[in-house]
């Protein structure tokens, strides 16, 4: 290479640094009051947020966490700490609610049957919601795959949360400990549709035999929009398929699961179904599955609807929502 071309190369090099630091220097000053517009609100609604969580735990449980913190029990505080956050989150987050709250027993054993949505949330909340206001912890039964996520473990120990077999479930009843299952698991998770809320039960039968080996009551446990707080990403018919094959082989689910959004939320425990020596185990499925199909016809808008479910956050709509809903199983 001659002095000619070292020097155009030098120059060539030069010029490309100079305009690499110049651009930059020029993207940043052009974002950055992007970035202070977006970043600065964002950081202030999280601040707000948790401000009015902190604000609502100290006003609604600061009573029973004082109670708790003196009795000096480790687990049974972080527990009651954990609910409190959980009940703040849901109702800052989601206006949640339960109705028929009283029909959870307060000193006897029951077994709670509930829909899964694509996230049960929900769930969280009516055991943060119980622990609270009943000083009943409800134990529950989780996939095994949980079990193997990092962190599960210790929240599983803490919350009594089992894998569940027919005879662990019916010893923790008759312990009179309150049970909470849903038959469907991930499979209904994933695949039952939020135009239809359908029950997706198979011939599963562990929860009627369980419920029959301990002589206690069930309740059916469902709660409204909870497939519009997160909804599973199908693709169409072909991509069910695909994730109905690859669970069916991989026992895991595998269909994403999107949403978080803010809707109304409100839990409704039905009547508990008490224990009847003469019903079978099929029966007895049948007898809950109709009962939990009535729960989600009577509270729940059918096709199911992201922007209805968040107009009920605000009463007027809410109270429109149930008229509408009185009217037609008037109609029924």
């Amino acid at each position: 290479m001659n002095f000619i071309d070292e020097f155009k190369t030098n120059i060539y090099n030069f010029a490309v640094e100079y305009i690499d630091i110049d651009y930059s220097l020029w993207l940043s000053w052009l974002l950055m009051p992007l970035l202070i517009t977006i970043l600065l609100p964002l950081i202030i609604g999280v601040l707000l947020y948790l401000s009015a969580l902190i604000l609502y735990i100290y006003k609604l449980h600061w009573v029973a966490l004082k109670r708790t913190i003196d009795l000096r029990d480790v687990w049974s505080t972080a527990i009651k700490l954990i609910s409190a956050i959980w009940d703040g989150h849901g109702w800052i987050w989601h206006g949640y609610e339960v109705n028929g709250l009283d029909n959870i027993p307060k000193d006897t054993p029951a077994l709670l049957v509930y829909y899964h949505g694509s996230i049960p949330i929900d769930a969280y909340y009516l055991c943060a919601k119980t622990y609270l206001y009943h000083n009943r912890l409800i134990r529950t039964v989780a996939d095994k795959f949980l079990f193997k996520v990092p962190g599960f473990p210790i929240i599983a120990d803490a919350c009594k949360v089992i894998p569940g077999t027919i005879q662990s479930c019916s010893a923790i009843l008759k312990e009179n400990h309150l049970l909470a299952i849903s038959p469907g698991g991930v499979y209904e998770a994933q695949f039952s549709s939020s135009s239809t809320y359908n029950i997706l039960w198979k011939k599963r039968l562990g929860f009627a035999k369980v419920a029959i080996d301990a002589k206690c009551p069930i309740i059916p446990v469902f709660t409204e929009n909870i497939k519009e707080a997160f909804r599973n990403a199908m693709f169409g018919s072909l991509g069910r398929k695909f994730y109905l094959k690859l669970y069916t082989w991989t026992k895991f689910p595998c269909s994403w699961a999107y949403g978080g959004f803010p809707v109304k939320l409100v839990t409704h425990i039905g009547t508990p179904i008490p224990y009847d020596p003469a019903l079978s185990p099929e029966e007895l499925q049948i007898k809950i599955m109709t009962a939990l199909n009535d729960l989600i016809m009577k509270h729940q808008r059918l096709p199911g609807s992201i922007s209805h479910a968040l107009l009920d956050r605000i009463p007027y709509f809410r109270r429109k929502h149930k008229q509408k809903q009185e009217e037609k199983l008037k109609n029924l």
